[in-house]
This record gives structure tokens, sequence and C-alpha cells, in this order.
């Protein structure tokens, strides 16, 4: 208000504006308020704040690992009982289905077993959290042990596409698995007997012909997992075992090793996924414990260093271009359908 009805040109002799533009060191303030130094104390505090969701990457020292069993446990001592209730721990069968299954299919999951095998389905239904530090350090994990890398990496980030995540966040590619899909792998790379066989399928995906997204074949391989789990394809060698959870961890590797094998005997490319996988659920269901066999025979062999998915060299088709690629999932793919398929 003082200002109003003063010439433009007047204004520079005006004390409290030549005051305001005066050089620092020709001006300082008489007195200042206890306000006005509250005010910047709290500004200058600002600097030492840091946001909760990127606190994964940003410390100076790098992270610990994590192991399979630990991150096992930390999710037991939570409260999952609202991911629990969306579970259907078997497949419902009516008709001729239910008689069917009654008189031929697999045996019943014996009663003790039960829960662990809840536990196994409850964890699938659950989300990569965020503000959780065990899922960061799961993620981490995993991306050092593939890459060899001793640092730790940005929670969001192209370097998740080089793991073969189909974005920058890991998150969002979890569905059909959720934390599971995680979960297996951790377990495939700080298995000291499965380490050797992860790093292996993680070049061939890389190769410049038969590349394929390593993480995301992973998340559709942990998926065939819990739909065998559910419908009781896995209760024979879990009552024999008296274990669900490694049983199921097994039989993911398994799993995984057969769909490289083939992939890489059978010169498969990108195009082939969705017919690839589709025969692998397919076989798996079948035959789990003749996959599993296969595995312990490979780890067998791979103790001493005579195993190798990538002991041969081989020809193969023209890679195709990645923007030429049609992904789509493997659940959509029908029946007779003709065209091609992608992961999920």
């Amino acid at each position: 208000m003082d200002f109003r009805g003063i010439p433009i040109s007047a204004l520079k002799t005006h004390d409290v504006l030549r005051a305001l533009t005066a050089e620092t060191n020709g001006w300082e303030p008489g007195v200042v308020s206890a306000e006005v130094l509250q005010a910047q104390e709290e500004w200058e505090a600002v600097d030492t704040i840091h946001p909760e969701a990127e606190s994964w990457g940003c410390s100076d020292q790098p992270g610990q690992l994590i192991s399979f069993g630990e991150a096992l446990q930390h999710l037991q001592t939570l409260d999952l009982s609202s991911f629990k209730k969306r579970i259907q721990p078997t497949v419902r069968r009516t008709g001729l289905a239910a008689l069917r299954h009654c008189l031929f299919g697999p045996p019943k999951l014996h009663q003790g077993l039960r829960e662990e095998r809840d536990l196994v389905l409850t964890i699938a239904q659950c989300g990569l959290d965020s503000q959780d530090p065990v899922h960061g350090r799961v993620l981490q994990t995993i991306y050092k042990k593939l890459t060899g890398s001793k640092l730790d990496c940005a929670l969001r980030g192209d370097h998740w596409e080089d793991l073969g995540f189909q974005g920058a966040n890991p998150a969002t590619d979890l569905r059909g698995a959720g934390f599971l899909a995680l979960l297996h792998l951790l377990y495939l790379v700080m298995d000291a007997k499965t380490l050797l066989m992860a790093q292996e399928i993680f070049r061939l995906s890389r190769h410049h012909i038969q590349q394929f997204p390593f993480c995301l074949m992973s998340v559709n391989v942990t998926r065939i997992a819990i739909q065998a789990l559910r419908e009781e394809c896995l209760s024979r060698e879990c009552n024999r075992q008296q274990k669900v959870i490694a049983v199921v961890n097994s039989f993911y590797a398994a799993t995984f090793l057969r769909l490289a094998h083939v992939w890489r005997t059978q010169q498969k490319t990108i195009s082939d996924s969705g017919f690839v996988l589709k025969d692998l659920e397919a076989l798996a269901k079948k035959s789990p414990r003749r996959l599993l066999k296969t595995l312990e025979s490979y780890l067998a062999r791979a103790s001493k260093g005579q195993a190798s998915l990538l002991a041969q060299k081989y020809p193969g088709p023209q890679a195709p271009r990645a923007s030429d690629l049609t992904f789509t999932g493997v659940c959509a793919l029908q029946p007779h359908s003709s065209e091609g398929a992608g992961l999920i």
C-alpha cells in the first residue's frame, strides 16, 4: 500500500527498496526475530531428509545379502491374514472330473502339511512392498548374484530390464505369482547347488539370437509351480518328503531347467515362448517326479563340473526385433490358437 502512487522512476530512491537491493556487505538486518531463526533452522534440516521409498538403493554402504530362509522367516512374522483369505488351496472339480480325480488322481496332501501349503499360496498373493527393507534386500540380492555387482542398485530403473523384467519397476511383473516369484529367484541364486544353473540360464537368456526376459520367464515358471501345487500334482512328493516349501522350490528349479534345455536344444526364440510354456506346464503337472530326477542328475554332474547348458555352440534363426514381438499371456493362449504367444 505504501508504494501506490509513487512513480516508477522514483522507486529507486525509496529507502526500503534501496535496502533490499543493496549489496550483501552494504546492508545487514538490525534485528532477527525468533521466528526467522526457527524457520532458518527448519530449512537447513531439510537436507537430512531422504525419501522412504528409495531407501533401498541410497545407502552409502552396500546392503548385506539375504538368504531364502531369512526372507521366509521374515514373512512368517507378518500378519498375512488378509492375503490368506484370497487363496484357493485346491482346484474345485465337479461331476466326472471330480470322480476321475478321486479314483485315479494323486493322493491328498497330508493334514499336517496343509498349513505349509497355505503359506506358499498366501505368499503368492503378496505383492512387492516398497516400505519393507527385507523386500528390498531380496531384490538387491537377486541383482548382485546375477550380475556379479557388489554395489546396491536403485529400486526403479532400466537396470531391471537388463535382468529380464519388462519395465523399470519389478513390482509390475509379479502378477499371477506375487512375492513367491521373487522368493523363487532368491532360492535359485542363493542355494550353492543351483547358483551355477541360474547363471547359465541367465547367460542363455542374453544370447544374441535366443534371448528371452529371464525374470519374466521365471515368474511364469513360478506360476506353473503354483498351479501344480493347487492341482495336487505335488502332493505325492510332498507326502514322501514331509515338506511342501522345499518340494515346491525344487519343482520350480526343475521346471526352469527343463525350459532352458528345450529352449537351447530346440533353438527356440521369444516368439515361441507361449507355446513352450504351455507344453512345459502340461509335462510338469503330468511327470513332476521325472523333472525332479532330472534336476538331481544335473546338479550332481554340475558339482563335478560335468554339466553345462551352454557347452555346445549351435546355429539358429535370425533374432526377431524387440519392437516386432507380440506379448500375450500364456494364461490367455487358446488351445487351438495358431497365433504367436508370449509371456505373462
